[in-house]
């Protein structure tokens, strides 16, 4: 899953932030999706709490692959362009239509790059505040 529509257009940056945004619903609803699926100790009796972490869990993970990957295709798609322009440069180092179109090229690929490091953030923050209600309920599986 690239994107919610199937679809994840690497060229216009807004769009890539667009779709990321959407797909990071699962991680800014975490708390509501852990206090309305995991019970507290008084209905404990009701719900089935680690078969329900374990379902979140797996929603989580499958979400952050997901959004990895799509960033770093973007990232490669972009990188390529830039290698590409570089070669216009090298062969043509005085057309300033292509030193401005590489300028804004490399800015949307440091930009893309830096999406990784927010990736990194609301993962961890998602999984911080998974493991303290969960905790007691499932453990993930460790990653090697």
């Amino acid at each position: 899953m690239a994107a919610p529509d199937g679809t994840l257009n690497c060229e216009d940056f807004s769009m890539f932030q667009e779709v990321l945004k959407v797909m990071r619903n699962i991680d800014d609803r975490i708390v509501h999706s852990l206090n309305t699926t995991v019970p507290t100790v008084s209905f404990s009796g009701r719900v089935d709490a680690s078969q329900t972490c374990r379902q979140l869990y797996e929603s989580l993970m499958e979400a952050h692959l997901s959004r990895d990957r799509a960033i770093k295709t973007c990232i490669g798609q972009t990188s390529e362009v830039v290698g590409q322009l570089r070669e216009q440069r090298a062969k043509d180092g005085d057309n300033m239509t292509t030193i401005k179109l590489l300028r804004k090229e490399q800015t949307k690929l440091k930009l893309m790059r830096s999406e990784l490091n927010v990736e990194e953030v609301v993962n961890d923050r998602s999984l911080k505040v998974f493991s303290e209600r969960c905790r007691t309920h499932y453990t993930p599986p460790t990653v090697k």
